[in-house]
């Protein structure tokens, strides 16, 4: 009688093979030999859906202390029309009152730095909300113009705290493939308030004057009600419990943010080393003073992080929107229903694109989009000041005005607008990425209040065509500016970034390949271990 070896080593009687892949079957199994690769299969997809779930979940409700900012860009452009009127306030008071919400929001974004690292980002969120509608509530009942640009002061404050951490947060709990569409949500929230603010300013633009810009403003502190109860939903960054040494805690949220288990311990470990380094190499040395001597791969972050949000700004989005409906009259069209109708377009406009670089964002990568959104950009503003200045006045000059300014804002939404974001929230350690990407969030906003609150001015001075001429040579800078400084991120862990920028051998502009930083974390690792 002969005996078969099987795959294992074991033979069984009449040369039946034992093993996994013995053919034969016992008379009272119910179940088909992969059973259980088939249960694991759906316990993995379970797990996949809940977890994509439960981190698009999170994304959104942080998300939405961007609508405020969104809202307030959108409606001002039209309630300021009715607050001139109401308030009888100067050209010089209505740029101060346009503008300074942004120039004090930078006070917002560098408290939320500091306050994210010692509270955490979930509740600096909490904290943005309660500013920004207590400074919406004094400007809905403001009976005087003092009034009202303190409660503009106190919600410019709240804005800063939330745009500054909303795409951090988002950033430090999303996994590693989808996290530049995710971090985009905010600047997505951001257009959607835009969208809303315009919406607001056609709805309510038929009520008396001194109640309709009260009415618009006052919609806005709809988004905090949301805000708080996301409070009792959202989990807090995995990356600031570790730096506390909650690690279980941590833990925890990775399990609930990562579709594979195995990958939970790594993302972990990686993170607890990333943080070990920030503690042990910078000799324990305050953030404030790391930031203002930095290291060069440190200034090259922070020169790169700065500058892309700077550009973001001066290139003119802000104006384009706050100043929609002054730059259409300039284009001939004068009537203010037809005005408002218009900006709305405008809103319409930038929402949508914005889809397309969620869409894009992990799978064309962020320089790709970024080069895409400037080209356009510089484009469509020139195109904008060549139709202001060329053509004069009337229904062709509007129909082209309307057009580019649609085109402008659809290229920012493509790529400047969300990017600028990801990127920030991407690039800087973890040890001070809070409160580096609020210097970032800092100047994004002096730069946005810059803008608009030179913009009328300016335009005066050299018209409204000669000033897009001015945005669209800001924009082929930009072009430049991606070209030689930011380095693409898709696909690398936030701790693989930050090795790309200490690759002392990486020229600027140049990208470094994932296996590359693998073997750069695999190496720094060893020498750890």
């Amino acid at each position: 009688m002969g005996f078969q070896e099987n795959g294992n080593g074991e033979m069984g009687l009449s040369g039946i093979p034992l093993g996994a892949k013995n053919k034969y079957k016992r008379m009272n199994s119910e179940l088909p030999e992969d059973a259980d690769d088939v249960l694991h299969q759906q316990h993995q997809q379970d797990r996949r859906n809940s977890t994509r779930k439960y981190v698009l979940a999170c994304a959104v409700f942080a998300s939405l202390n961007n609508v405020l900012l969104g809202y307030d860009v959108g409606v001002m452009s039209g309630a300021i029309i009715f607050i001139k009127e109401d308030l009888k306030i100067s050209e010089v008071k209505e740029e101060f009152l346009v503008g300074i919400l942004s120039i004090v929001s930078l006070l917002g974004s560098l408290g939320g730095g500091r306050t994210s690292d010692i509270i955490g980002r979930k509740w600096t969120m909490a904290l943005a909300a309660i500013v920004f509608q207590t400074g919406a509530l004094i400007m809905t009942i403001a009976p005087s113009f003092t009034i009202l640009l303190i409660g503009r002061l106190l919600a410019g404050v709240g804005i800063g705290f939330g745009v500054m951490i909303s795409p951090i947060y988002i950033a430090e709990i999303s996994p590693n493939i989808t996290r530049g569409s995710l971090t985009s949500f905010p600047e997505i929230f951001i257009n959607v308030g835009i969208l809303l603010g315009y919406v607001s300013n056609y709805a309510f633009s038929g009520l008396s004057p001194h109640i309709n810009w009260r009415i618009m403003l006052a919609v806005g502190m709809l988004p905090s009600v949301f805000i708080g109860c996301a409070l009792f939903f959202i989990p807090e960054s995995p990356r600031w419990l570790v730096m506390q040494n909650r690690v279980e805690e941590a833990r925890e949220v990775l399990l609930n943010t990562n579709e594979d288990e195995k990958e939970v311990e790594e993302r972990l470990a990686e993170i607890q080393q990333a943080a070990a380094f920030a503690n042990s190499d910078e000799d324990n040395k305050p953030v404030w003073l790391e930031l203002l001597f930095p290291s060069p791969p440190l200034l090259r972050m922070l020169i790169t992080g700065f500058g892309i949000q700077c550009f973001q700004q001066i290139s003119g989005i802000d104006a384009t929107v706050y100043y929609s409906p002054e730059i259409f009259e300039a284009a001939g069209l004068e009537d203010k229903s037809k005005l408002l109708a218009a900006t709305v377009a405008v809103g319409v406009t930038k929402t949508i694109f914005i889809l397309v670089a969620i869409i894009l964002i992990d799978k064309l990568g962020r320089k790709p989009l970024l080069y895409i959104s400037t080209i356009g950009m510089t484009v469509c503003l020139f195109c904008i000041g060549a139709a202001l200045s060329l053509f004069g006045q009337g229904s062709f000059v509007i129909a082209l005005t309307i057009l580019f300014v649609c085109g402008s804002v659809a290229f920012f939404s493509i790529g400047l607008g969300p990017v600028c974001w990801v990127v920030t929230s991407e690039i800087f350690p973890l040890r001070v990425r809070a409160q580096a990407s609020a210097l970032g969030a800092v100047g994004n906003r002096v730069c946005s209040g810059i803008v608009a609150m030179t913009f009328l001015s300016i335009s005066h001075a050299i018209t409204v065509g000669g000033i897009f001429f001015l945005f669209a040579a800001i924009s082929a800078l930009a072009v430049v500016f991606v070209h030689v400084q930011v380095p693409e991120t898709k696909g690398k862990s936030l701790e693989q970034i930050e090795l790309l920028f200490k690759n002392e051998h990486e020229s600027q502009g140049s990208e470094m390949e994932l296996g590359d930083v693998e073997k750069l974390v695999d190496s720094k690792t060893g020498l750890t271990n």
